[in-house]
């Protein structure tokens, strides 16, 4: 059997799916017995969070004014632990990365995580042409476009899916009935909620929107569920007068139990959605999903099967969704069983490892 020592490359500081994506896939890899680094900037909470997990972990200013320095370090890092394949997965650490996988003959996958356009141009045709033997993406809808732009054949690209650990969402009914009662929601009341790190694009204002057209809808709540710029969605919520309506929980460690109270799962990203954890989480739970077409959100939310897809931007048709599925306890039972068969179909992290695994021998076993 092949094994590998692994290198993973990441200039982000922060916490998100691309950063829980990275952790569960090493700690996946290690289980089956490769070795795995990971080389973060300094002060990175995906590193912080590595050594806590036992990960041997190299602090590398990926900054371009560190790049000489920066260098020499990878390169010694590549040597001491004879590392043979370099994962590398944001702008700055997959130049770097890429560099030194060269320089070092190395091989080199390139992770996008993310569904926006890459920067057209010589910027695309070095990243994910020259810098990289094999490209990953988080969602099919990335490839063509990238492709088209590195001047490269789609046959060194391949969309892996950020599966779900279906094993550690195990939720006593209990638990979400917990939920709605310190949330001041009651038992009966149909509620429609959302599930991520609030940014610009993943459709807070939409949601809100769609909230305050169905204001006078009997029995019908709104919750919001993870942390980032709540201060600005509060703010928002308030200026529509949606207090008692709308319920913001914060970050949540287990989102498991707020997810489970859910009658229907909402993600309404304007932009940059690869295929969410949230609402791969949300479908195995058995919710109906309303999604729009965002990057690889129309790969879970398969229309009138696993859920409605809405256009981006119309709280209109959010509002009219939510309204269906709640009048249709019937027709959203059947959307949410189809919702967690397509999981486990498609979407685990079981699957997530394999897919990883076979593109790691396929590219350390090329010319």
């Amino acid at each position: 059997m092949l094994f590998m020592n692994i290198l993973h490359l990441e200039a982000s500081t922060g916490w998100g799916g691309q950063e829980i994506r990275i952790l569960r896939e090493s700690e996946g890899m290690r289980q089956r017995g490769y070795a795995v680094f990971f080389a973060v900037m300094p002060g990175a909470i995906l590193g912080q969070k590595a050594v806590k997990e036992g990960f041997i972990v190299y602090e590398v200013n990926f900054k371009r004014i560190a790049w000489p320095f920066s260098l020499f370090r990878l390169l010694r890092i590549i040597a001491k632990h004879k590392i043979q394949l370099l994962n590398t997965h944001s702008s700055l650490d997959s130049w770097l990365g890429g560099i030194a996988g060269r320089l070092s003959r190395k091989k080199i996958v390139r992770t996008r995580h993310l569904s926006t356009a890459v920067k057209k141009g010589w910027n695309s045709r070095f990243v994910y042409g020259w810098l990289a033997d094999f490209v990953v993406t988080t969602c099919k809808a990335i490839i063509d476009p990238i492709a088209k732009q590195s001047r490269r054949d789609t046959t060194y690209f391949r969309s892996i899916a950020t599966g779900v650990d279906i094993e550690k969402i195990l939720i006593r009914q209990e638990e979400a009935s917990q939920f709605r009662q310190v949330m001041n929601l009651d038992s009966t009341c149909f509620l429609a909620g959302t599930a991520c790190f609030m940014r610009s694009w993943k459709g807070i204002e939409v949601f809100l929107k769609a909230a305050d057209l169905l204001r006078d809808e009997k029995d019908l709540k709104w919750v919001i569920i993870g942390g980032g710029h709540e201060g600005k969605y509060r703010q928002l919520a308030s200026l529509l007068r949606l207090d008692g309506i709308v319920h913001f929980t914060g970050h949540l460690e287990n989102p498991f139990p707020a997810l489970a109270a859910l009658d229907v799962f909402l993600l309404l990203s304007t932009a940059n959605e690869g295929v969410s954890q949230a609402i791969l989480q949300a479908a195995y739970l058995k919710k109906p999903l309303i999604a729009t077409p965002t990057g690889g959100l129309s790969e879970v939310c398969l229309d009138n099967i696993s859920g409605i897809e809405v256009p981006i931007f119309q709280p209109e048709a959010v509002a009219k969704a939510v309204l269906l599925l709640k009048a249709d306890p019937v027709f959203a039972a059947k959307l949410g069983q189809k919702a967690q068969d397509l999981v486990l179909e498609r979407f685990t992290l079981k699957q997530t490892l394999d897919g990883m695994e076979e593109i790691y021998r396929k590219v350390l076993s090329a010319n």
